[in-house]
C-alpha cells in the first residue's frame, strides 16, 4: 500500500518560503528534489533551533528521527572500551543527520554551536525516500562519502605530522562552512575548544595551541578575536601544508 500525503494551497506556499529561502537548499539532500517533491518532504518536516551542548542523539537511543544541518555545527562522537569519548567526525550544514538502515544509534551526537535543523519522523522520511530515488542515491553517496572520510581520517592520523593535522582541519572548516572575504582570505568561525580539536587530531591540547601559532607566524591565518574566529589569509598555502607533494 502506498501512503499518500494530501498537501493543500496553505502548505504549498509554507513550503515554497521555507524550503527556496533555505540556506541549504542546493547543497543537502533536498538538492535532488523537483519543487512538487520538495513541497512533499517539507509537509512531513519541521524546523528546529538546537542550543550550544545539547545532545542530538546518544548512543543506544531508538533511531526515531533524520534531519539535515541548516546551519550550525555538531560533533559525532564515540564510546571507547574504557569508557571515553572520542570525537569521529563533524557535521555541517548540508550534512544528514541520523544513521539509516539500523533501529538503535551507535554514535552520540552533540550541538557545538546553536544549530539549526530541518527533522522528519524516521517512518515518514522512509516513506519519502522509497519514492525518490535520486534522493535515495544522493544519501547513498553521502554515506560512502562519509565512510571515505572517517578512512583518511585514520590515514592523516598515522602519516601526517602535527602541523599537517591542524593545517588540515583548518582548511577542512574552510572549505565546509567559511566564508570568503571581499579582498581575499575565509572568514572561519571554529566551533570547538582546543581541548576537542586535539581528541580530533589525536594530539596534546599544547600542541594544537603551538601549530595555530606557527601557521599564524607564517601568514597562513590569523584569528579577529580570542580563539576561534579565524581568518584564512592563504587558502593555497595552508593546503601545501596540509597535502605536501
Amino acid at each position: 500500500m502506498t501512503t499518500q500525503i494530501r498537501i493543500d494551497s496553505a502548505t504549498i506556499s509554507h513550503a515554497d518560503s521555507v524550503c527556496h529561502e533555505c540556506l541549504v537548499r542546493d547543497t543537502s539532500l533536498c538538492s535532488s528534489l523537483d519543487d512538487h517533491e520538495l513541497t512533499a518532504l517539507s509537509a512531513i518536516g519541521r524546523r528546529r533551533t538546537v542550543p550550544p551542548g545539547q545532545v542530538i542523539t546518544w548512543a543506544g537511543d531508538v533511531v526515531t528521527t533524520f534531519a539535515n544541518v541548516v546551519s550550525g555545527a555538531l560533533k559525532v562522537t564515540a564510546s571507547t572500551p574504557d569508557g571515553r569519548e572520542q570525537i569521529v567526525g563533524l557535521l555541517f550544514p548540508g550534512d544528514f543527520v541520523g544513521q539509516m538502515f539500523t533501529d538503535e544509534a551507535s554514535l552520540t551526537i552533540t550541538a557545538l554551536t546553536e544549530t539549526k535543523m530541518c527533522s522528519f519522523p524516521r517512518a515518514a522520511f522512509e516513506r519519502e525516500l522509497g519514492s525518490h530515488a535520486r534522493m535515495e542515491r544522493m544519501l547513498l553517496e553521502r554515506t560512502m562519502a562519509s565512510l571515505d572520510e572517517a578512512r583518511e581520517r585514520m590515514l592523516s592520523l598515522g602519516r601526517r605530522n602535527a602541523q599537517e593535522r591542524v593545517a588540515g582541519f583548518i582548511g577542512q572548516l574552510a572549505e565546509r562552512s567559511g566564508t570568503p572575504r571581499l579582498g581575499g582570505g575565509i572568514d572561519v568561525s571554529i566551533p570547538m575548544s582546543r581541548g576537542e580539536m586535539a581528541d580530533l587530531l589525536g594530539l596534546t591540547i599544547e600542541t594544537v595551541s603551538r601549530q595555530l601559532t606557527r601557521l599564524k607566524a607564517a601568514d597562513l591565518i590569523t584569528f579577529a578575536k580570542g580563539e576561534r574566529d579565524c581568518v584564512v589569509l592563504d587558502p593555497a598555502g595552508l593546503d601545501r601544508i596540509a597535502n605536501p607533494a
